[in-house]
């Protein structure tokens, strides 16, 4: 019996002992797969990948903003595909021209000068009848020349007119189709020509009707001075008018 029970006591305590014996071997493995969860090195990780985005998403919008700079820098230095400098220019020439065309007595003050010393001047008393009527002719063909050349000088601005509204027109046009600050002041510039071309052909037509108007006041000024040495003349004692016999009708 003492056999039997010391037996079974060893058979029993074997049998406990195979689980603690396996257990270890059996655990490594499990271990082994298990994965471990660390929440501060996510929330690094997540952090990291954020600033990452977020420079990648400011080094695209600052080389838009370059892209977009390069472009308005662009279009501020392009030329107005447009100018209007040789159409004004031409009709700038046309006034010109008129003006230098002026008859017999022109815009130089010395011609004007020597006119008006030789024909507007004192009338001499030993000047002849002939040349005093003469002379009276001249300065009224002076005074006619000078109303048909401001007549003249008026017609040039009244056609440069159509000129001027086409340009106008085009350059208002391009000014507001302008893309940058180069076109719009180039357009600005162009406009502020045009404006000059015609107060050139304003100051023009004032100066023709300026010396129509001087050369009619110096025709009646000397008509007036000659006159009076007519009239003198006539007058005169011995050589001027003699009273005669005048007879109406004739005798029978």
């Amino acid at each position: 019996m003492t056999f039997r029970r010391s037996r079974s006591a060893l058979l029993a305590a074997s049998i406990l002992s195979i689980p603690v014996a396996l257990s270890p071997a059996m655990m490594q493995p499990a271990a082994a797969q298990m994965t471990v969860y660390d929440p501060a090195n996510y929330v690094q990780n997540a952090l990291s990948a954020a600033r990452a985005l977020e420079q990648v998403t400011n080094q695209i919008s600052s080389l838009q903003n370059e892209a977009m700079m390069l472009i308005n820098q662009a279009r501020n230095l392009a030329s107005l595909p447009y100018s209007a400098l040789q159409q004004l220019q031409q009709s700038v020439q046309r006034t010109q021209q008129l003006l230098g065309e002026a008859q017999r007595i022109a815009y130089d003050v010395q011609q004007i000068d020597q006119a008006f010393a030789s024909t507007y001047g004192s009338v001499s008393l030993s000047t002849s009848d002939q040349q005093l009527v003469a002379e009276a002719r001249q300065r009224w063909q002076n005074t006619v020349g000078g109303l048909q050349d401001a007549l003249r000088v008026q017609a040039g601005v009244v056609g440069n007119i159509d000129t001027n509204r086409a340009e106008m027109a085009a350059l208002l046009d391009r000014s507001q189709a302008a893309t940058g600050a180069l076109q719009a002041a180039q357009a600005g510039n162009q406009l502020l020509a045009l404006q000059a071309q015609q107060l050139s052909d304003l100051a023009a037509v004032l100066a023709a009707n300026g010396r129509a108007q001087a050369l009619t006041e110096a025709e009646r000024a000397a008509a007036a001075e000659q006159g009076r040495e007519q009239r003198r003349r006539f007058l005169a004692p011995g050589s001027g008018y003699q009273p005669g016999a005048a007879r109406m009708f004739q005798d029978n």
